[in-house]
């Protein structure tokens, strides 16, 4: 299924709890937002998670779901809050209290992209603000939730694997000094968001794969993960961080020589996270 929001691909059949998304893989730049920044399309495409989408276009080839948006990042952010308005970028709104992302310019209509520069000259109105949430936002959400409530009316419980890219100058200051960088961060709320089994079981994907996989360092999960994330509702939510320099060359946005490669091995990562979603099924309908 194709909007102007998001595109989902279904499985032939739905084997499986967890459903995949990317919320920040969009990359159709309306022409009107381009005339109106002041990047270059370069720049103003730093924010993206690029070719996220294509990294996991495997998983409905595992009884999984996937949903990627339409809408880049840079335009407006899929996980923000529809309420984490920008006084500084939008007119008419109030100032709220002290939100880091707002005060960043990182809310849900960003007013920077990555390292802080800006996309605009001017602020924009609030119906504009409005129109991109209507239009753009709230059909992505909608999707979201319908996908994880059909996992657990069919499997009693959902699980969402919430895939992202991160920056490789992101990961310097992890970990102790000289000790290898991960190449994956999974990201749970330090434990809030997703059951500890199924953590443990995600990460055990990634490792086996041979990734070295930290958590909630530096990225913990923002929006999305802790909206989604109800373990106590059966409702499990994980943020995943693949590191871009495994897979891109972040000056120039191309893909290195060794995309189909790593996208095998991630083939093989999801296909034992999809099955997460099935042992689990069986181990209730057992109980």
């Amino acid at each position: 299924m194709h909007t102007s929001a998001y595109h989902l691909t279904r499985p032939t059949e739905r084997t499986t709890s967890v459903v995949f998304a990317s919320p920040h893989s969009g990359r159709h730049y309306p022409e009107a937002f381009l005339r109106r920044a002041v990047l270059n399309a370069s720049q103003i495409r730093s924010s993206e998670d690029a070719y996220v989408d294509q990294l996991f276009a495997a998983v409905p080839e595992h009884g999984a779901p996937l949903l990627t948006a339409c809408a880049p990042r840079a335009y407006l952010d899929l996980n923000r809050g529809p309420d984490e308005l920008d006084s500084a970028l939008i007119e008419g709104v109030r100032r709220s209290a002290h939100n880091p992302r707002i005060a960043s310019g990182l809310g849900v209509i960003p007013r920077v992209v990555a390292n802080g520069r800006q996309i605009y000259r001017g602020k924009l109105s609030l119906t504009e603000a409005h129109h991109r949430i209507a239009q753009y936002w709230r059909p992505y959400h909608d999707q979201l939730q319908t996908l994880l409530d059909e996992s657990n009316n069919a499997f009693g419980e959902a699980i969402l694997i919430d895939c992202h890219s991160m920056p490789h100058e992101a990961l310097e200051n992890v970990g102790s000094p000289g000790a290898a960088r991960p190449d994956v961060v999974l990201g749970d709320r330090f434990g809030a968001t997703a059951a500890g089994s199924i953590v443990e079981q995600v990460e055990a994907a990634f490792a086996s794969a041979g990734l070295r996989v930290a958590r909630n360092m530096p990225f913990a999960g923002a929006f999305i993960t802790q909206h989604y994330g109800r373990p106590s509702r059966g409702q499990h939510a994980i943020q995943v961080e693949i590191d871009r320099a495994l897979y891109m060359n972040e000056k120039s946005l191309e893909l290195s020589s060794d995309f189909d490669a790593f996208k095998i091995v991630l083939s093989g990562v999801i296909a034992e996270i999809a099955q997460i979603g099935t042992v689990n099924d069986q181990k209730m309908a057992a109980e």
